[in-house]
């Protein structure tokens, strides 16, 4: 017996209807309308020729851009009357493109309609650039309040069909949310491992498939201008996010190979992670009132030590927002430019194009400056032109790779600089790290065990007799030794931390200090002079943060040795 399949007959139905409409499109856009006919059908549509009209623009015009070849955008048109085709195409030259425009039907205009629901909030993606609304940073940060909560949100884009774009935004949004200073994508065997570092230590989020992974390279390796096929060598790039509320984050990119392919580490640098003012960064009173008399000076040199991500750069913006005002100037030499403060000169090293440190010097003292602000001196030339500066006039902030603050001195000899006039150029010697604050809203008070009670009552006893007025900060050596310990809370994510604070020591070049100089003093040497001028050196300033309820004993242990003599 004979069975009607009304279903299938309905189909067939629908697609000749479909089919009589592209023939009547393609005869009319060539006898009509004089312009390409074009189906959509099979052709792979280009999310960011979306982003050049809005949806409900394009939705109103009867249009529908759907591929960016260099600067032409290929958009298909419904109806391509005369004033309707003046109007496309001021619209897309005025986003810099020209149109390449095409008459298709309603079935392929539609079929690019509905991408529009696919893309995000982000509007960019031209290799150097990307903007973030607020709306998405806003929505990220509502969803991602702990490092547990990247998980879910990433699995919910990645169920999306086109989500590379997505991906990254939420990666990036998720740092910035988080107030991570790193993102960490590290290919294994069969997975990769997505890491941030929140507070200076790496905590895991999830594991990515290795497909999704390639996708994700391609996109960070386009956006930070690296070249996309090669895997086998290391690059670095960079890229901007353009925040709608007007503040620019830069990510630096690196790359290199491994095993399974290659790591990809991007380093956040966030406006609002280093806006701390001087008041805030953590140092103690006598050094507080030091540095704010030192960098007030007409001249000299103020040189920060420590390494990688101990938070000089956030101290050196610190002094230059302390002494700005609009009857100085004060140019820079960044690698890169973190945050933009208004009113002072900031310009970038690129080394590619040779404008190094050293050049970059050269040319600020030829602007008349007042003030400059080198990023680091790491040769020789750099140092001696550094050192000219201050003793001509100029007050000169910059950073050097040495352990502690005694330690300057040999470097700057090592670097030939005239020990001889050392002493009239550097004013102070100072060195820095970071410790991870503990939560005020779990922290524990414990009492400290024999052993440290004994260590910490011997440093305060020798700090004491070196004639640091330990009564300034609260402490004596008789006092009960307690100490504070993490816990873990909603609020700090479960590590007992939240927030870093800075632990500092300085010597001045005072005449002590003079004296031994001609001699090439050594560190320990420099040390013992400088023990005199009553600063507390980074142990004893941890150790009173700990006593304090600051940060725990352990996390000072972390980057000072506390045992060393």
């Amino acid at each position: 017996m004979l069975q009607f399949d009304e279903e299938k007959q309905q189909k067939q139905l629908e697609d000749l209807k479909q089919q009589e409409e592209e023939d009547l499109v393609s005869i009319l856009a060539a006898s009509k309308y004089n312009i390409p006919y074009i189906n959509l059908a099979g052709v792979v549509i280009d999310n960011e020729a979306l982003r050049i009209i809005p949806e409900d623009e394009a939705r109103v015009l009867g249009i529908a851009p759907f591929k960016l070849v260099g600067k032409k955008a290929h958009v298909a048109i419904l109806s391509p009357r005369p004033e309707l085709v003046s109007s496309v195409e001021k619209r897309v030259e005025g986003q810099g493109f020209s149109p390449v425009l095409y008459m298709a039907s309603h079935a392929s205009v539609e079929k690019v309609w509905k991408r529009y629901h696919e893309i995000s909030l982000a509007s960019a993606s031209k290799s150097g650039g990307l903007d973030i609304s607020n709306q998405i940073l806003l929505s990220i940060a509502d969803k991602v309040r702990s490092i547990t909560d990247i998980k879910g949100v990433v699995e919910e884009v990645t169920r999306e069909t086109h989500k590379t774009s997505q991906l990254l935004e939420v990666l990036l949004g998720s740092a910035i949310a988080l107030d991570a200073s790193d993102v960490h994508i590290e290919p294994e065997q069969e997975t990769v491992r997505l890491r941030y570092r929140l507070d200076g230590l790496l905590h895991d989020a999830m594991v990515l498939e290795q497909k999704t992974n390639r996708l994700l390279n391609s996109r960070i390796k386009l956006l930070s201008g690296m070249k996309i096929t090669a895997e086998n060598t290391p690059q670095d790039g960079r890229f901007s996010i353009f925040l709608k509320s007007g503040e620019e984050v830069n990510i630096r990119t690196s790359t290199i190979p491994s095993a399974y392919g290659e790591t990809i580490v991007m380093r956040v640098l966030n406006p609002k992670s280093i806006k701390g003012k001087l008041e805030d960064l953590g140092m103690e009173p006598r050094l507080f009132e030091i540095v704010n008399k030192e960098i007030t000076k007409p001249h000299g040199l103020i040189l920060l030590t420590g390494p990688t991500g101990s938070g000089k750069t956030t101290t050196l913006y610190a002094f230059l927002r302390k002494i700005y005002n609009p009857e100085i100037k004060i140019i820079t030499i960044e690698d890169p430019i973190e945050y933009h403060i208004t009113g002072i000169t900031q310009t970038q090293a690129d080394h590619k194009k040779g404008f190094t440190f050293l050049e970059g010097l050269r040319s600020a003292l030829r602007q008349d400056p007042d003030v400059v602000m080198v990023g680091e001196i790491r040769d020789a030339e750099t140092a001696k032109i550094a050192v000219e500066a201050a003793l001509t006039g100029h007050m000169v902030f910059s950073t050097l790779h040495t352990n502690n603050a005694a330690g300057v001195i040999p470097r700057l000899i090592d670097l030939e600089v005239n020990p001889k006039i050392i002493p009239s150029a550097l004013s102070v010697s100072m060195a820095q790290r970071l410790i991870r604050k503990l939560c005020e809203h779990c922290k524990k008070e414990r009492t400290a065990t024999q052993p440290d009670d004994t260590l910490l009552r011997k440093i305060l006893e020798s700090a004491a007799q070196k004639g640091k007025e330990l009564s300034r900060y609260g402490v004596t050596p008789d006092q009960k030794i307690t100490l504070w310990e993490p816990v873990g809370c909603e609020k700090c994510d479960n590590t007992g931390y939240k927030g870093r604070i800075g632990v500092f020591e300085a010597i001045l070049t005072n005449e002590a200090i003079e004296k031994i100089i001609p001699e090439n003093p050594s560190e320990r040497e420099i040390k013992r002079v400088a023990q005199t001028q009553g600063i507390l050196d980074m142990k004893e300033d941890g150790i009173i943060k700990a006593l304090h309820g600051i940060t725990s004993l352990e996390e000072v242990r972390s980057v000072v040795d506390i045992e060393e003599d």
